[in-house]
């Protein structure tokens, strides 16, 4: 869209999202040459790379949290965790489509083709420099799978405000933190297109920590970026029988 001189798009948000794949994290264990030949082949007989596969690799990288304590507590100790929505959200695995892994891993993971200006969208490449609109930023401070000094990148990558948010937790704990749950923490700061760079070691000393949801933070960020509050269009919804659907998920999840 920059490219093209769209500016539709008033703001960008990244949620622990890695753009240099130089200092990628835990990950780099699983991925090599090799491995991407494997999981191509496999692809192809499938034609996605199926939830238990991609659940399994996550698992292996925290193995002492999400395989070890886990086999402890429910199957020697016979206790079985609490539900919460983080389990709930973890348990929902999604298939991925063979092309976009494919390309995900080869051209991003393994060869950094974005940092590095060689990522092509529609035959053309696709610069990061050309990013002129304002950017919201998270990274996670204990995040084993995008290291949050790699998602700190951003900031000699585009010509654009970054505001760079650090929040206490992992890849997920960190970015699922609701304002109505208690051991949250962040650090934020923005830093102007033309401003000089600042290194995440200088950063992490002088900008100082926020008890609280970060939630907030970002809600702040968006509504001055933002139009009037409008109501979402409801799409889909059509009389059954002289009835309205009700809302999702619908009834039959319910029954």
């Amino acid at each position: 869209m920059a490219r093209e001189g769209d500016n539709r798009l008033k703001s960008i948000t990244l949620l622990a999202a890695q753009t240099d794949f130089t200092e990628a994290g835990e990950l780099t264990l699983f991925i090599n040459e090799s491995q991407v030949a494997f999981l191509e082949d496999m692809m192809w007989q499938r034609g996605v790379l199926d939830t238990t596969q991609m659940a399994g690799a996550f698992q292996l990288l925290r193995s002492n949290d999400l395989i070890w304590s886990r086999l402890t507590r429910d199957y020697l100790l016979g206790e079985r965790a609490p539900p919460s929505d983080l389990m709930a959200w973890n348990a929902d695995a999604t298939r991925l489509p063979y092309r976009m892994h494919s390309e995900y891993l080869r051209k991003l993971f393994l060869d950094n083709d974005l940092a590095e200006g060689r990522y092509n969208v529609e035959g053309s490449p696709l610069p990061l420099a050309d990013t002129h609109t304002p950017m919201f930023v998270v990274g996670t401070l204990c995040d084993h799978v995008a290291p949050w000094k790699s998602t700190y990148k951003i900031h000699f990558q585009v010509d654009a405000d970054v505001t760079f948010l650090l929040t206490s937790g992992g890849h997920n704990t960190g970015i699922v933190a609701p304002p109505d749950e208690a051991g949250h923490s962040y650090r934020v700061g923005t830093k102007a297109a033309d401003a000089v760079y600042t290194g995440p070691d200088e950063w992490l000393k002088t900008v100082q920590p926020v008890e609280g949801s970060w939630w907030l933070e970002w809600t702040k960020w968006l509504a001055a970026r933002s139009g009037e509050p409008s109501e979402p269009p409801r799409i889909g919804i059509k009389p059954v029988d002289g009835q309205t659907l009700p809302d999702a998920p619908g009834d039959c999840v319910r029954q």
